[in-house]
C-alpha cells in the first residue's frame, strides 16, 4: 500500500536521507509534502525530483521565491507550515526539524492522529508531558528514527515490559573521546565537525562529541519507552555497529546491529511493521570482530551526569538542559565559547532556571526563552 509522507526539515541530514529512502521505495512511499526553512536551491531540486503537492517554507522570503518558481505547487509560509503535518492525506510525518522548534510540527501531527517518524529528540525532552497528552487524546503514534531509539524499539519486541532490566544506549564517543581535559579546551569548531562514523548536521555533530546528544537520548528513551533514570545505561562503542541493547531480567542481552547509516532507521519507521530490502549493504559477520564497549568518563564529559540530574528532577531542568545546550553550541560554532564551556553553560542554566510545573505549551515557551537568556548571560561572561 502506498503511504503519503510529509518530510519536515527536508534539506537537513534526516530530511535528505528520508527522501533518499522514499526514492528507493517510490512504489511504497509518496512524498506529498516537504517543509524547510530557507534553503531554496535544495528545495527546488527536491520539488523537481519528488513533485510534492505542498511545500512549506518557514522563511517568508524563501516561500515567495519558491512560489514564483513553482506556481502549480501549494506553498505555505511562516508558522502555518506546521499545519502541513495535519493534512488529511498524509499518513506519516517525518520530523527531522533541528532543535526545540521540532515540538510544533510534532504536536500538529499527533493532534491530527498521525504517525510520526521522529528524529527530533528535543521535542520529547522539553515537551514530553504535552506530547503524552496528545498521544492519549488523539491516538497518534511515534516511531523513533534516531538510530539508538530505533534499536531500543526493535529490541523491546523480544519480551514484555515487565521482563526488562535496563536499556543500554551506545555512543560513539565522538572525535575527542580520548582527549584529556586540557586537550578538550583547545577543540575548535572545525575539529568538531569531523565525526568519525556518522554524517550529521553541525549541531548534532558537536553534541555527539560533547556527549550532550547522548544526554538528550537518555531522557528521550525514558519518556518514549517508560523507563526511569536508574533503568538506562550508556556505553561508549566507537565502532557504531551496535546501535543499542536491551537487557532482560533473565540475563539475555538483545542488541540491534547494523552499519552506521541513518537510512536504515528511517526506512524501518516509514515501512513499519514491514521489513523491506534497503539500499544499505549489510554489515556482515566480519564487521562484528573487534567491537569494544566502555563506560563514559563523566568527569571529562559532564553532559551525562547533567542529563541524569535533569531527568530525575524533571519539570524545568530538561528544558534548561536542552535550550542551554542549543545556545551554547551556537556560541561555540561562532567562536564565542570554548568547547568545554558548553557543559559549564548548561550547568549554569540548570542552576538558575525558575522551578515551574509544566502544564501547557506556554509554560514550555516561557522556560525555553528564560533558559536561552541565562545561557547567553553565561556566554557573555
Amino acid at each position: 500500500m502506498l503511504k503519503n509522507i510529509a518530510v519536515f526539515g527536508s534539506t537537513g541530514s534526516i530530511g535528505t536521507q528520508a527522501l533518499s529512502v522514499a526514492a528507493f521505495h517510490k512504489d511504497r512511499l509518496k512524498v506529498t509534502a516537504i517543509a524547510a526553512n530557507r534553503s531554496t536551491a535544495l528545495v527546488a531540486e527536491q520539488i523537481r525530483a519528488f513533485r510534492p503537492e505542498y511545500v512549506g517554507m518557514y522563511d517568508e522570503a524563501a516561500a515567495r521565491e519558491i512560489a514564483e518558481l513553482f506556481p502549480d505547487v501549494k506553498v505555505i509560509s511562516g508558522a502555518e507550515v506546521n499545519a502541513l503535518a495535519a493534512l488529511p492525506e498524509i499518513d506519516t510525518v517525518v520530523n527531522g526539524v533541528s532543535g526545540f522548534a521540532g515540538l510544533f510540527p510534532l504536536l500538529a501531527a499527533l493532534e491530527a492522529g498521525k504517525t510520526v517518524a521522529l528524529a527530533n529528540k528535543e521535542s520529547i525532552v522539553c515537551g514530553h508531558r504535552i506530547v503524552d497528552e496528545a498521544l492519549a487524546k488523539f491516538g497518534g503514534r511515534i516511531l523513533p528514527v534516531d538510530s539508538e531509539q530505533s534499536a531500543i524499539f526493535q529490541c523491546l519486541t523480544a519480551g514484555h515490559r515487565e521482563d526488562v532490566k535496563r536499556l543500554i544506549l551506545t555512543a560513539s564517543g565522538g572525535m575527542f573521546r580520548d582527549f584529556s581535559f586540557e586537550e578538550l579546551k583547545k577543540v575548535t569548531p572545525e575539529m568538531a565537525m569531523k565525526h568519525p562514523t556518522w554524517n550529521m548536521g553541525k549541531k548534532i555533530t558537536v553534541d555527539s562529541s560533547s556527549m550532550f546528544n547522548k544526554g538528550l537520548e537518555i531522557m528521550e528513551a525514558g519518556w518514549l519507552f517508560g523507563f526511569g533514570p536508574d533503568e538506562i545505561s550508556v556505553f561508549i562503542h566507537p565502532q557504531s555497529i551496535v546501535h543499542s541493547m536491551v537487557e532482560y531480567k533473565d540475563g539475555a542481552l538483545i542488541a540491534q546491529l547494523a552499519k552506521p547509516d541513518m537510512r536504515l532507521a528511517i526506512q524501518y519507521a516509514l515501512t513499519y511493521p514491514e521489513r523491506l530490502p534497503s539500499q544499505i549493504p549489510p554489515a556482515g559477520p566480519a564487521a562484528l570482530s573487534g567491537l569494544t564497549f566502555a563506560e563514559p568518563d563523566t568527569e571529562r564529559f559532564p553532559a551525562i551526569g547533567l542529563a541524569y540530574k535533569a531527568f530525575r528532577e524533571g519539570e524545568s531542568l530538561p528544558i534548561a538542559y536542552n535550550s542551554g545546550n542549543e545556545t551554547a553550541v551556537s556560541a561555540f560554532l561562532e567562536g564565542r565559547l570554548g568547547f568545554t564551556g558548553i557543559a559549564g553553560c548548561v550547568e549554569y542554566t540548570m542552576d538558575r532556571i525558575p522551578k515551574v510545573k509544566i502544564g501547557s505549551v506556554s509554560d514550555i515557551l516561557y522556560l525555553d526563552k528564560e533558559a536561552r537568556r541565562l545561557a547567553e548571560e553565561f556566554c557573555r561572561g
